[in-house]
């Protein structure tokens, strides 16, 4: 029966995953699991009857005895290692930090004590590391802040931070990083920080400017990421001072500037002279050339109709002679108007008149260039929005959006104007189904001269636009579209009700 007893113990003993050591009262060990010997290097039994201090340093020897019967004394559980570092020997020799349970037990009247060993080497070298790495946390130079990613309250923040910054870390926990960033608002933030939400991406760097306690502002780099704090997600963030760097830069910007300020002024205005004459010429050479030939070609016809039969014929030439002369009269009539614009010789007659008024003479005129099938629909319930401004102005803007809507749609399309007036001002808005401006023509589309690439080949000297905006900021209005290629522009005008000049 002893020896059944002895064996169940030595299973459960070998199950055990910690070291155990059994050692009797004079500190001869009794008995050791297979995770003791393969802990401290012994092969198996190795360790039965030998003294226990074969598992202890021997700069440990001499006070082990003293603690050994002040345990045995009283008798009671204690758990070492936890705020000292002890250590176990190797039977190499070598020494390896551990945790240790030691249990008293008796049994048939003899005192025990059953130690539980653990190899701590591991989490140790963890510690270290994490140790190490507080100390450069709280060393480094640099601001590194670590804030909550719902909350965005900041929760630690190093040396370096709170030097620089000016604020505490208890000041700091009562606040975010908006409230050291002037240029963010809440919205724009999130928004900046939003894209770390991907898989793909590890971090993120800008630039921004950071505020002091003091209120001294200074320019900073961001390399912010995701991280974890225990269970909590946070973001890391790792500020470097740029003032130097910027200054610096400022600097031999400064310097470079200086030096090649007059030749760039020069080559700059010398190309855009070149530019501008080249584009005139090129412009006036063909907007000229093409109504001239129409007119000379109906003047040479002309001579042939001369039968009273042949009326309707000559009626028709002496009209295209017509619209071709009123056409360069109104190129002769943009040139001047580019000119009184630039300057400044423009005198704005204001007046109260009723927008019916324009738009009906200006939808008449518009009218008798309209395309096969090609509608303009009359905006509704306008009968009674008067406006004290240039009459003449208004009639310009309109007519010059409402004909380039003719001309860059194809027949049988619709051109819809919607008119609404509030309090301040009328807004005006032009809509056709064209061909539409190209996304990368868009930001110069006002430009003068300019013309989109799908409108090259098409009548037109890329004044009127220039010139409508112009007049219409001389007036505190604006003029503003959308478009999409092959599918239509929107312009639209907001003109304040009574003029302010």
């Amino acid at each position: 029966m002893f020896k059944q007893d002895q064996d169940v113990f030595n299973i459960l003993l070998d199950s055990v995953s910690e070291g155990v050591v059994v050692v009797n009262e004079h500190q001869i060990i009794v008995e050791a699991n297979t995770s003791a010997e393969a802990m401290f290097g012994y092969n198996s039994n190795e360790l039965n009857k030998q003294p226990l201090n074969i598992l202890i340093p021997q700069n440990y020897h001499a006070k082990h005895g003293d603690h050994f019967k002040g345990f045995v004394k009283e008798h009671k559980q204690r758990r070492m290692g936890h705020g000292r570092d002890i250590f176990g020997a190797k039977k190499n020799g070598s020494i390896f930090p551990i945790e240790a349970s030691l249990n008293p037990f008796t049994i048939y009247g003899r005192n025990y004590i059953m130690a539980l060993v653990i190899d701590i080497t591991e989490r140790k070298k963890l510690e270290q590391e994490k140790n190490h790495l507080a100390k450069i946390f709280l060393e480094s130079l640099n601001e590194i802040y670590v804030f909550d990613t719902k909350t965005l309250k900041f929760i630690n923040a190093n040396h370096g931070a709170q030097n620089n910054i000016g604020y505490s870390l208890e000041e700091l926990k009562t606040m975010t990083p908006l409230d050291i960033k002037p240029d963010y608002t809440e919205s724009k933030f999130r928004k900046e920080i939003e894209i770390l939400s991907q898989d793909n991406l590890d971090k993120i760097e800008f630039e921004t400017v950071h505020k002091r306690k003091s209120g001294t502002i200074y320019p900073v780099s961001v390399h912010l990421q995701r991280s974890k704090l225990g269970d909590r997600d946070v973001f890391l963030a790792i500020i470097l001072d740029i003032t130097e760097q910027k200054n610096y830069t400022e600097k031999l910007e400064k310097t470079v500037s200086l030096r090649t300020e007059e030749l760039q002024t020069a080559l700059s205005a010398e190309k855009e002279l070149n530019d501008l004459k080249t584009k005139f010429l090129s412009m006036v050479s063909h907007e000229f050339k093409t109504p001239l030939s129409g007119i000379l070609t109906s003047t040479i016809l002309l001579n042939k109709y001369k039968l009273t039969e042949q009326q309707t014929k000559r009626e028709k030439h002496i009209k295209t002679i017509t619209d071709k002369v009123q056409y360069l009269n109104k190129i002769l009539n943009d040139f001047l108007s580019v000119e009184k614009l630039e300057k400044g010789k423009i005198n704005y007659n204001f007046t109260t008149f009723k927008l019916s008024k324009v738009l009906n003479e200006v939808i008449y005129n518009a009218n008798m260039l309209l395309k096969d099938g090609q509608q303009i629909n009359y905006p509704e319930n306008i009968d009674e929005i008067s406006l004290y401004q240039d009459e003449k102005i208004l009639e310009l803007a309109l007519s010059n959006l409402i004909y380039n809507a003719i001309k860059y749609s194809s027949e049988n399309t619709i051109i819809d104007i919607d008119i609404s007036q509030n309090e301040n001002s009328t807004i005006l808005k032009i809509t056709d189904n064209g061909i539409g401006i190209p996304q990368q023509d868009q930001k110069n589309i006002f430009n003068r001269y300019f013309r989109a690439e799908n409108a090259l080949l098409l009548q037109g000297t890329g004044i009127g636009l220039n010139i409508v905006k112009d007049h219409l900021e001389n007036l505190n209005g604006t003029i503003t579209f959308v478009s999409k290629q092959y599918e239509g522009s929107t312009f639209t005008i907001e003109l304040p009700n009574k003029a302010q000049l």
